[in-house]
C-alpha cells in the first residue's frame, strides 16, 4: 500500500494550491493513479471550494475525493490557521475509502459534518463513528464538506476504509478537580443542587483546593463531566459540557447540556500538560492494540487545542511525529469531534480523536 500526505500554504484560495497539494503526494507515494484522495482545505476556500475540489481530483486521475474546509489543517510536515492551504492524503493501491452503503463488515464510519447538519438520530444511527465537524469556534461559515469531486447539500459525508485494521482513541485533556457528585435538582440547562451543596460552592472550592489561591474560576478551561453513575467517570467514560455561566445568588451553574437528576457530575480542567501526557499514552496504547507499525493515521483536533492551547505550538503533532516518525498523518482543528465511548457515538468538544490505521495484507506480508 501507498500513501503520502502533502500540504501546501499560499497568498490566495485558488485552485493550482489544491493541485500541487495532490502533485507532490503522489510523488512521495510514487504514483500516477490515486485510489482515493482525502482533501482538506482552508477557511479561505468555504465559500466557493468547487473549483479546488476538480483540481485536485484532475491532478488524482480519481474521482473519489473525500474532505472539508476547516479553520485549520496540518500534516505530519506542517500546520496551517489563518493562510489560505490545501493539505491532502493519497491513496495507491491495497486500501481506499468506500461508500457507507457498502460496509457490510460494518466498520467504523469516517465521518465528516458541517456544524447545521448534526443531529442525534444520525450521530448514533447503529454505526460506530470517528472523525469531526467542519467549522469555526462559533459554527459558523459555510465550511463545505464534499465527496465523488462534488459538495454534499445535507452537510454530512461517511465513507469506511476497506482493508485496514482501525484503533481510535479519544484525548479530552481535562484533570479531574472533584470527585463525582450525584445531582439533586435541575431546571432546565442550570444545576440548581448537588448532593449536600450548591453546584456554585461545589466549584468554587474545587478550583480553590486545585489553585491553592482565590483567583477567579476561569470558566473557558471548566468542563462539566457527567455520566449515569460515577463509576463511568473514574474510568473515562464520561461526557462533558461547556460551562456558560453561575448565579451567585441562587448557586446554580448553566451548561450547555441539560441533564437529569440522579446523574453524576464532576469538575473538570482544560490542561496543557494533561493532554499531551494522555495522548501519549494512547498512542502507545494504540500502537500495542494493532501489534503492527501503524500505516497511517488521522487526527481531528479542536480548534481551542492545537497551538491554541499549547502557547503557539500543537504539541499533539509533535507527540505523534516523535513516536510514529514519518507516518503520514492528516487532519484538522474543528468544531467538535466524533467518537464512540462506551459504545455510544458523541460529538465532543475541546478533544481530539486519533485514529490509526495498519494495512492487512502489509501485515499478511511482514
Amino acid at each position: 500500500m501507498k500513501v503520502a500526505t502533502s500540504i501546501v500554504l499560499g497568498n490566495k484560495a485558488s485552485p493550482e494550491l489544491a493541485a500541487q497539494a495532490v502533485s507532490q503526494a503522489m510523488q512521495k507515494a510514487g504514483i500516477t493513479v490515486a485510489s482515493s484522495v482525502l482533501l482538506l482545505l482552508s477557511a479561505e476556500f468555504a465559500n466557493n471550494p468547487q473549483p479546488a475540489i476538480k483540481a485536485a481530483a484532475k491532478a488524482a486521475n480519481c474521482m473519489l475525493v473525500m474532505g472539508c474546509t476547516a479553520s485549520g489543517i496540518f500534516t505530519e510536515d506542517d500546520w496551517v490557521l489563518d493562510a489560505p492551504a490545501a493539505a491532502v492524503m493519497v491513496f495507491g493501491d491495497g486500501v481506499s475509502l468506500q461508500p457507507a452503503n457498502q460496509n457490510h463488515r460494518r466498520q467504523p464510519l469516517f465521518t465528516l459534518t458541517a456544524p447545521n447538519a448534526i443531529n442525534s438520530t444520525w450521530l448514533n444511527d447503529g454505526n460506530t463513528r470517528f472523525g469531526g465537524v467542519s467549522g469555526d469556534a462559533i459554527g459558523q461559515g459555510h465550511f463545505s464538506v464534499w465527496e465523488n469531486v462534488k459538495g454534499e447539500t445535507s452537510g454530512q459525508i461517511e465513507a469506511f476504509f476497506a482493508g485496514v485494521q482501525l484503533a481510535t482513541k479519544v484525548s479530552h485533556g481535562l484533570q479531574l478537580l472533584s470527585q463525582p457528585q450525584k445531582i439533586e435538582s435541575v431546571s432546565g440547562f442550570d444545576i440548581t443542587q448537588l448532593a449536600n451543596k450548591l453546584p456554585l460552592l461545589s466549584l468554587q472550592k474545587a478550583w480553590k483546593t486545585h489553585s491553592k489561591s482565590h483567583e477567579a474560576i476561569p470558566l473557558h478551561l471548566i468542563m462539566a463531566i457527567y455520566a449515569d453513575n460515577a463509576v463511568a467517570i473514574s474510568h473515562g467514560n464520561f461526557q462533558q459540557a461547556n460551562i456558560f455561566a453561575y448565579d451567585e445568588l441562587s448557586g446554580s451553574i448553566t451548561i450547555a447540556q441539560p441533564l437529569k437528576a440522579g446523574q453524576f457530575i464532576s469538575w473538570g480542567l482544560r490542561d496543557k500538560t494533561v493532554a499531551e501526557a494522555e495522548l501519549t499514552l494512547i498512542t502507545h496504547q494504540m500502537k500495542r492494540e494493532l501489534a503492527t507499525d501503524p500505516s497511517f493515521g488521522l487526527l481531528f483536533s479542536s480548534l481551542a487545542r492545537g497551538p491554541y492551547l499549547y502557547d503557539g505550538i500543537d504539541r499533539d503533532l509533535k507527540v505523534i511525529t516523535q513516536q510514529l516518525p514519518n507516518m503520514p498523518l492528516l487532519g484538522f482543528y474543528g468544531n467538535g469531534q466524533i467518537a464512540a465511548i462506551a459504545g455510544e457515538n458523541q460529538l465532543l468538544p475541546h478533544s481530539a480523536v486519533f485514529s490509526l490505521f495498519a494495512v492487512l495484507n502489509e501485515q499478511a506480508n511482514a
